[in-house]
């Protein structure tokens, strides 16, 4: 399905988007390996990359499909890290411009 999408990472995350014009929304998707550590690890990432998205969501471009993938160095990382390594990995795919 995102053969046709396009790819951008970090050290922390990968970021694949699939333009989908007809959707007057964005959809995000959220893998999270169980190398990253156990349930509750895995939970409390996925529920910060979600917040960044609420937080962010006026800036983020609709009419697109995200999915994120996390990697390792995720698993330490407080919010502001992760906030702050989500909004890096959106600027290098052109997500957000600021």
């Amino acid at each position: 399905m995102f053969q046709n999408g396009r790819s951008t990472a970090n050290r922390q995350f990968v970021i694949y988007v699939l333009d989908k014009p007809e959707q007057p929304y964005f959809r995000v998707g959220l893998s999270v390996s169980k190398k990253l550590g156990k349930a509750v690890v895995r939970n409390r990432i996925k529920r910060y990359i979600r917040q960044v998205f609420l937080e962010m969501r006026e800036q983020i471009a609709p009419g697109k499909d995200y999915v994120i993938i996390a990697r390792m160095p995720v698993s330490e990382m407080e919010y502001a890290e992760v906030k702050k390594s989500l909004i890096h990995v959106f600027r290098k795919a052109g997500i957000i411009n600021k």
